[in-house]
């Protein structure tokens, strides 16, 4: 029988080797993209049927140094709230003051920044 295998979710972490905080990340992300990808051991996994079961979810890590592209830009503010756009981008009030800002210098963007698309979001699935 034929299957369809899903699609890995993308983390996207916009990264920035020169900030303390941002190298943490990634290695909590690279530590936490390994974990999920391996199979759990008897000792790692033992029956605990009375407690809630969690589920590793494997998951595809993107990191880039570059800024976001508007549309990523975009839809992180729509996330977080257009009132929060001076967290992302230096100085700014909002959505377009935050795409404006940052197609002028690409600096503004403050990193790091973890982003997560699903599959089914991206497809509109």
């Amino acid at each position: 029988m034929f299957r369809f295998h899903k699609s890995l979710d993308v983390i996207t972490l916009f990264h920035s080797p020169a900030r303390p905080a941002s190298t943490r990340v990634l290695n909590i992300l690279k530590q936490t993209s390994a974990e999920a990808s391996e199979p759990a051991t008897h000792t790692q996994a033992p029956d605990h049927s009375g407690q809630s079961k969690v589920q590793r979810t494997d998951f595809e890590l993107n990191v880039t140094e570059d800024p976001p592209t508007g549309d990523q830009l975009r839809s992180i503010l729509e996330y977080l709230g257009a009132s929060r756009a001076g967290e992302l981008v230096k100085g700014a009030k909002g959505e377009a003051e935050a795409m404006r800002k940052l197609q002028e210098n690409a600096e503004t963007f403050i990193r790091p920044v973890v982003s997560h698309l699903s599959v089914e979001a991206a497809s509109g699935a």
